[in-house]
C-alpha cells in the first residue's frame, strides 16, 4: 500500500469501521462478508458513514458547488431506456413510458481534490469494491464523462424506474432532500437469461409493492447494489434537491458509453465515444 493511498482511508474513510488500509484483515473480511451476504440475499447493501461523519458537510458543500454544472433535459423514457418500439404488444413494460428529470453533472467537471474523485480513483477503495462484488478487480472506465459523475434531481422530479446498464452499481448520497427521494429497488426482478416481464409490469402499474423494498440513504453512506437485475427508482424529491455521487467501474478495461447514451445523460460526447461506438461490448442480451 502506497503512502498516499494510505492518508486517503485515514483522511476520508471511517477506516476503524471499515478496515480499506488492511485488506488482509478479519475486519475487512467481516464487512466484505456482510456485503456479499447483503448482495447475495437483497441485492443492495448499504454501509453506515462509509465518509467520516466529520466530512459529511465538506462532501456536501463540495457537490452543491458543482450542481449547476449538470445538464439538465426532461425525457419521455421507459424502464430498459430503449427507443420507443410501436411493433411491441400492448402491455409490454418497454411501452410504458413516464418522464425523467434528473441531472447528471460529468466526471470532466467534478474537480480531482473533491471527496468523490478522490474516492474513485482509491486504489484501496477499488480493491475493496472489487472484493464486494467478489471480482479480481475493477477499472474506472475509460469514458471521460461518466466514469464518475453526480446525480442532481430538482424537487419534484424523480428518477423513474429503470434498469442500469452496468452489472453493479455503487453510489452515495451527498445530500438528501428535504422530504420524499427514497430509493425503492426490487431485487434481482430479472436476469441474464430471464427479463421476467409479468412482474416487471406490474411494478410499473403500481401492483408490484410486494416486490419492493425502501431504503433510506443518508449523506456518506456507501451503496452497492446489482442495478442490472433489480429494477429501482428515487421517488419523486420535494423541498430540497438530492444529490448522489456514481462510481461506475468495469470488470473490463476501457469501456466506454454509447454516442446516443453519453449525448442522452450529458448533452454532449466526446471523440473517444464516437471512437468507441462501434466497439460496444455486452454482457447478455437484455433489452438493456
Amino acid at each position: 500500500m502506497s503512502a498516499s493511498a494510505g492518508r486517503l482511508v485515514e483522511q476520508v474513510v471511517d477506516n476503524a469501521r471499515y478496515p480499506l488500509s488492511d485488506p488482509t484483515g478479519a475486519g475487512w473480511r467481516d464487512v466484505v462478508s456482510r456485503v456479499r451476504q447483503d448482495l447475495q440475499t437483497v441485492g443492495c447493501s448499504a454501509l453506515p458513514d462509509f465518509v467520516r461523519p466529520a466530512l459529511r458537510e465538506v462532501l456536501q458543500r463540495e457537490c452543491e458547488e458543482i450542481a449547476p454544472r449538470a445538464y439538465y433535459d426532461v425525457e419521455t423514457v421507459n424502464a430498459y431506456n430503449t427507443e420507443p418500439d410501436p411493433s411491441l404488444p400492448d402491455g409490454h413494460p418497454a411501452r410504458v413510458t413516464t418522464e425523467r428529470g434528473n441531472a447528471f453533472v460529468a466526471r470532466d467537471r467534478i474537480p480531482d481534490e473533491f471527496i468523490i474523485h478522490r474516492l474513485y480513483t482509491s486504489p484501496l477503495f477499488q480493491d475493496f469494491v472489487a472484493s464486494c462484488f467478489a471480482l479480481p478487480r475493477v477499472h474506472e472506465l475509460a469514458d471521460p464523462l461518466s466514469g464518475l459523475c453526480l446525480n442532481v434531481i430538482a424537487p419534484g422530479r424523480a428518477h423513474p424506474w429503470h434498469f442500469d446498464t452496468n452489472e453493479f452499481t455503487v453510489s452515495m448520497v451527498t445530500r438528501e432532500p428535504q422530504a420524499g427521494g427514497v430509493f425503492e429497488y426490487c431485487p434481482n426482478i430479472r436476469s441474464a437469461r430471464a427479463e421476467n416481464f409479468d412482474d416487471v409490469r406490474a411494478v410499473l402499474a403500481g401492483r408490484g409493492d410486494h416486490l419492493i423494498r425502501r431504503l433510506a440513504l443518508r449523506p456518506g453512506y456507501l451503496q452497492l447494489f446489482t442495478g442490472r437485475y433489480s429494477l429501482h427508482r428515487v421517488a419523486p424529491v420535494d423541498g430540497t434537491a438530492r444529490h448522489s455521487a456514481i462510481f461506475a467501474y468495469s470488470e473490463c478495461p476501457g469501456v466506454i458509453g454509447t454516442v446516443a447514451r453519453t449525448r442522452q445523460l450529458f448533452g454532449r460526447v466526446a471523440a473517444a465515444h464516437l471512437a468507441a461506438d462501434c466497439r460496444a461490448v455486452r454482457v447478455d442480451q437484455l433489452m438493456d
